[in-house]
């Protein structure tokens, strides 16, 4: 575990430190975000940031959004600043520690990130077999391809192989293909010196580099254009790569993991993915199953988000109803384990009763799931349905009213959370933020973080 500190509450991130380390976490300390991001530009890493409150805990999150360093922030300052922890939690935090710190409180947010990282939730035979087989190759050094329908969990397996490879004490770094402009990802991949291009105002450091020693996870390579292709099955073969505006090769020693939720064998055949990088990721393939055949998983994942989100909203773990159990295994899940793990996290905040029952069980529209039709049945007629709802609702509005709906419907569906809302809006959290801010003054209800909006008839 890599701690990122930054902040200067003297003696109190001090103690902190100390109790991270004795916890077997790896810390380094920057006073100022600007000393994070030159931390982070330089390839040191991290896999948690916690954060003096007294900093500007909104602006942090933007500057790590703005450069690409996606982070988990934790923010930490003296008990009775409550103000400004409330602040911390609306600004993005995901949680709040107060100081002195507690060591067993400290343990437990270390623990929580590890584990989200490297656990993996299975009873069917069908996961269990992948599962085997990933336990057998991770000891080894050699490529992995991870294949699967969006939302199966490849990013999950890949960790567990990490975690069980001989370089588990080093990092993991993963980069999404797909999210990063084609422009950017090769400087995201290898790197660039200060001047290389516009906007390259200092030297930044590579997936590649922060992951020497360590596995490296290209999550959806299909995305990759075809020309960095090139450059990259270079920098496999060799071990070497070449920062953007770079005079000398830089080695490095990591392992590639790689993830597709397309066939790369029918994308080779359309000229769209190298045939000779295929065989150089593809030594040994991990094939997820979606969850709809994986049936025995699905209660089990289920009864797992449940007690997750439970505990981190604070409300009471309720049982999942015999009835709501039935549904969830009627149910296709075109969306696989993220979209039961949406959905569990929708019930948690719905139930209200002793049990959560069919009741919560909605989709992100609130209505109720319909259990039994096909994934292309379901998913044809609600777009036809949406369809024509938008349609219908549009005529007649300003632009000014359905950008408001748009972002609140948005921030909704996020359960508040301004930095997911934001990403899905394709805004900076600080125009998010300005508009929420308008929108308070109007008088509109803006749920906070963990609330969702509903709806009266």
């Amino acid at each position: 575990m890599r701690l990122l500190i930054v902040g200067t509450l003297e003696g109190q991130l001090i103690t902190a430190s100390k109790i991270a380390m004795d916890r077997g976490a790896s810390v380094t300390h920057a006073a100022t975000i600007e000393e994070m991001l030159k931390v982070l530009r330089a390839g040191r890493g991290a896999d948690l940031v916690m954060a003096d409150v007294g900093l500007d805990i909104a602006d942090l999150i933007e500057r790590l959004e703005g450069e690409r360093f996606h982070l988990p922030v934790v923010a930490c300052g003296v008990k009775t600043d409550a103000t400004a922890a409330v602040g911390a939690i609306r600004a993005g935090a995901k949680e709040y520690i107060p100081l002195p710190p507690d060591p067993e409180m400290i343990a437990a947010v270390l623990a929580a990130v590890a584990r989200d990282q490297s656990s993996i939730i299975y009873r069917d035979a069908a996961m269990a077999s992948v599962v085997r087989l990933a336990e057998q190759i991770a000891p080894s050094d050699a490529s992995v391809l991870v294949t699967g329908e969006s939302g199966s969990g490849k990013e999950v397996i890949s960790r567990y192989v990490h975690a069980r490879s001989s370089r588990a004490n080093r990092p993991f770094i993963s980069i999404n293909c797909a999210a990063i402009p084609e422009q950017l990802l090769e400087s995201e991949l290898f790197g660039h010196e200060k001047g290389a291009f516009t906007g390259a105002i200092a030297r930044r450091i590579g997936k590649f580099e922060e992951a020497n020693g360590g596995t490296l996870l290209l999550d959806e390579i299909s995305e990759m254009d075809v020309r960095l292709q090139a450059k990259l099955l270079r920098a496999i073969q060799e071990r070497v790569i070449d920062r953007v505006g770079g005079g000398k090769p830089v080695p490095v020693d990591i392992r590639i993991i790689a993830t597709s939720n397309r066939d790369l064998a029918e994308a080779v055949r359309a000229g769209t993915f190298r045939e000779d990088l295929l065989y150089r990721l593809n030594v040994v393939n991990l094939k997820l199953p979606p969850l709809r055949e994986r049936p025995t998983d699905i209660v089990e994942l289920a009864s797992h988000f449940v007690e997750r989100y439970a505990r981190e909203n604070g409300v009471r773990r309720r049982p999942i109803s015999e009835e709501a159990r039935r549904m969830l295994l009627a149910n296709p899940w075109p969306g696989n384990v993220r979209e039961l793990e949406n959905t569990m996290h929708r019930a948690v905040l719905l139930a209200m009763g002793d049990e959560i029952d069919v009741d919560a069980i909605r989709m992100p529209d609130g209505s109720p799931i319909a259990p039994g039709r096909s994934a292309d049945a379901r998913l044809a007629a609600d777009v036809a349905a949406t369809a024509e709802a938008v349609s219908r609702a549009l005529v007649g509005r300003t632009v000014a009213d359905v950008e408001r709906d748009l972002i609140l419907d948005t921030l909704d569906h996020c359960l508040g959370n301004r930095t997911h809302a934001a990403k899905i809006l394709g805004i900076s959290i600080r125009t998010l933020r300005n508009k929420l801010n308008q929108y308070t003054d109007e008088g509109v209800n803006v749920p906070g973080p963990g609330e969702a909006r509903i709806a009266v008839a």
